[in-house]
């Protein structure tokens, strides 16, 4: 994306840096807020009225905006909107999972111009940053999308992920550590890498359950148990970049060896694993349940969404299992409550599909171990789009860093 008259941003001084930068203001405005009209977008980037209509002309000529219906009207001519063109600004979005990964790809209005693209691999793949291009490069022909308007790609994987840097520390080769460097020498491009617990609690806050509370906790909950924290209408990352790691807080001394390489974490007690294998031992043990009829003998094949499936046809294994868990997270949650104090509690991921089969046994654990005061002024809720939360959230950030920086347009 270039400046109107084909200037290098970074080379701009004076007037002309300016108008870019207001320019910017313009488009990031309009990405966050949708559609506004000329004196809307006036005041809100301190110009007149006619600076802000010559701006909107210039980003209207390159195509970058579009005329987009008419306002309300106080008594007058109803004002002309403006809002971002959906076809002249494309972003890709990655999440890497434990065992797989999806990348799709994302207009300036959030809307995706391709289906989902999945592949397995993980963030201990020495091949990840190919596969992410090859993905990118198989998704972008199937769909017939123009490369020149793709200008970024946003990577969230598990981990701790230095943002700034681009550098997920938990990758066990150092030399494949920098996922933000391999990623630019394919992409020639803007990268921005983040842990996926921030950006599914950032695509909550933006977009989904956690949108209007200033302070939200949104809990990723699957293999692992990702946190991300928005603290006075931020996303917060902490002084390194590695906030969250909710996963291996510490609750049960001396308990079993967690991935971490510490005992008795969370995830040792609370996560999609524990769920699964409680399973596979009750139907080992050829306890009665829906689980053991359908599993016995091909225990490999069993997912938490199984024992979820079987709890809401009635099995009671499958109920208690969940129940187990849920208890566990809600203790560990308990500690959260009452450090931050946050306005709502977002849950997501596979195991978050449960509703009331995990709700319940979280709000037991809540009252038991949470101040009243607290605990009774906490919403808690199941968020229904949290398959898209963290691919969005990244996304949002790539668009406000592309409108924000001059160099990256």
């Amino acid at each position: 994306m270039n400046s109107t008259n084909n200037s290098r941003p970074e080379k701009l001084k004076g007037t002309l840096l300016k108008k870019f930068q207001q320019k910017n203001k313009i488009l990031n405005l309009l990405y966050m807020n949708g559609p506004l009209s000329g004196t809307s977008i006036s005041k809100q980037i301190g110009v007149s009225l006619p600076t802000a209509f010559s701006l909107l002309n210039e980003l209207q000529e390159s195509k970058y905006i579009i005329t987009n219906g008419t306002g309300k009207s106080r008594g007058g001519r109803k004002p002309t909107l403006f809002g971002l063109a959906g076809d002249s600004i494309y972003i890709i979005a990655c999440e890497v999972e434990r065992f797989n990964a999806k990348i799709i790809i994302y207009n300036s209005l959030n809307h995706p111009i391709t289906p989902l693209f999945k592949f397995k691999t993980s963030i201990d793949d020495n091949k990840l940053a190919e596969k992410i291009y090859q993905s990118v490069q198989q998704l972008v022909k199937e769909n017939n999308i123009d490369e020149d308007k793709i200008l970024g790609i946003g990577v969230t994987m598990p981990g701790l992920v230095d943002e700034k840097e681009g550098i997920n520390h938990t990758i066990k080769d150092e030399s494949f550590r920098n996922i933000k460097k391999r990623l630019e020498e394919k992409f020639k491009f803007l990268v921005y890498i983040n842990n996926d617990a921030r950006m599914q609690a950032y695509g909550e806050y933006i977009f989904g359950a956690a949108k209007g509370y200033e302070n939200a906790i949104v809990i990723t909950w699957s293999w692992g148990i990702g946190m991300g924290m928005i603290i006075d209408g931020k996303l917060y990352n902490g002084s390194t970049g590695y906030s969250g790691e909710f996963s291996h807080i510490q609750v049960a001394e001396n308990g079993n060896l967690c991935i971490c390489g510490k005992r008795g974490c969370l995830e040792t007690v609370a996560s999609a694993y524990v769920l699964v294998n409680g399973a596979i031992r009750e139907i080992n043990k050829e306890s009665i349940s829906q689980l053991t009829q359908q599993f016995k003998g091909r225990t490999d094949d069993l997912t938490p969404e199984d024992i979820i499936l079987a709890a809401k046809s009635g099995d009671e294994l499958s109920i208690h299992l969940l129940e187990q868990v849920s208890l566990k997270l809600g203790k560990g949650l308990s500690i959260i409550l009452q450090l931050l104090n946050p306005g709502i509690i977002v849950i997501g991921g596979p195991i978050s599909v449960g509703n009331q089969f995990i709700l319940t046994p979280i709000q037991q654990s809540l009252n038991k171990f949470c101040l009243e005061q607290i605990n009774d002024n906490t919403k808690i809720v199941i968020s229904n789009t949290w398959e898209q939360s963290g691919l969005l959230g990244v996304t949002a950030k790539i668009f406000q860093k592309l409108f924000s920086d001059i160099r990256n347009l």
